[in-house]
């Protein structure tokens, strides 16, 4: 009996804190899918970074050799000072001192990486007051991209989403969920195809050293604004049309990242991922005031049919003479006529 009544209380308890539960579930799985990609990455790159630290000891150990003139410490001087300036973008090759990374076209790039919080860190303002207005244009810029997509998404939503899944569903009368389920499928393969897939043949074939593979990363990493750094398009030293290659790449990531998140709210409007949602979200509660206005409105409600209770009894007072008149059987009783 007691063992009963204890897991019936458990199972109450579970229910009445049921999203709780799902909320703790869903921290958990986030922590463990973190972990997930933290030993993969581990067991994956790992060994090719040490192969990489081995190489480049080979070669500055071969190259302090053949050149018994030329000490460690100033090799090392020289290569951090060129690894600093990289890191701003500014490289020493000779193959490279053409490209000038902030004249107009690079800083329009330079620009839409900041205000799409993409960021490929491949450049970086380099004196003080470029970095100060980079805050300043940032802490304007983001939000007005922001409100700007906003603005932009919720229109074409209107007219592809919403609108064809209501007329297909008015017109055929399919069931509306199945009608948002695939129209959600064939809009997000036309968006893998349009951006992602033909973009990334484009930037093979413009771009010697990228493959596909290489090009598919990219076009992933930017738009969906990770922007690691370790493919810029256009950087390469015999670059053609570099100028009109960068304003194209620009208007790429724009378009892609609007039609990005066209196609997740698509899916976010999901009547299935709605439930989904709601599994992990808090219930609503009606706030304090509109029970308090529930309360007066139930007062004011029995007041009025209290009165209404009493209304008969003052009207049936007000129907009576305010003098009683008495009844006279003939007109010899009138004092009048008398």
């Amino acid at each position: 009996m007691l063992q009963s009544l204890a897991s019936n209380s458990c199972v109450r308890l579970i229910q009445s804190h049921k999203s709780m539960w799902y909320f703790v579930c869903l921290v958990l799985g986030y922590l463990l899918y973190l972990i997930f990609g933290a030993v993969v990455f581990s067991s994956v790159e790992l060994p090719y970074e040490d192969l990489l630290r081995q190489e480049l000891r080979a070669i500055k150990k071969q190259f302090l050799q053949e050149n018994g003139c030329l000490s460690e410490e100033r090799l090392e001087r020289f290569l951090k000072k060129a690894l600093e300036a990289n890191t701003y973008g500014v490289s020493i090759l000779n193959n490279a001192s053409a490209n000038w990374n902030w004249d107009f076209t690079a800083s329009l790039f330079f620009a839409s990486t900041v205000l799409s919080t993409t960021g490929y860190g491949h450049t970086a303002p380099l004196s003080d007051g470029g970095k100060a207005f980079c805050i300043i244009y940032s802490v304007i810029g983001i939000p007005f991209t922001l409100l700007f997509l906003t603005a932009v998404v919720q229109r074409i939503m209107v007219f592809s989403t919403r609108r064809p899944i209501v007329y297909i569903h008015t017109r055929w009368g399919f069931s509306k969920p199945l009608v948002a389920i695939v129209h959600a499928t064939v809009l997000g393969i036309l968006a893998v195809s349009c951006f992602f897939l033909i973009p990334s043949a484009i930037f093979s074939a413009l771009e010697e050293n990228w493959n596909f593979l290489e090009s598919f990363y990219f076009c992933f990493i930017s738009l969906s604004t990770i922007g690691l750094g370790d493919y810029v398009p256009g950087e390469a030293a015999n670059q053609k049309f570099r100028e009109l290659y960068k304003v194209g790449t620009t208007v790429y990531l724009l378009l892609g990242l609007i039609v990005m998140l066209v196609v997740l709210e698509t899916f976010y409007e999901l009547q299935q991922l709605k439930q989904l949602r709601k599994m992990f979200y808090l219930k609503k509660e009606k706030p304090q005031d509109n029970i308090n206005i529930l309360e007066h409105d139930h007062l004011s409600f029995a007041s009025v049919s209290d009165n209404t209770d009493i209304t008969p009894t003052h009207t049936e007072d007000k129907t009576q003479t305010f003098v009683s008149v008495p009844v006279l059987a003939s007109l010899n009783d009138d004092p009048m006529i008398q």
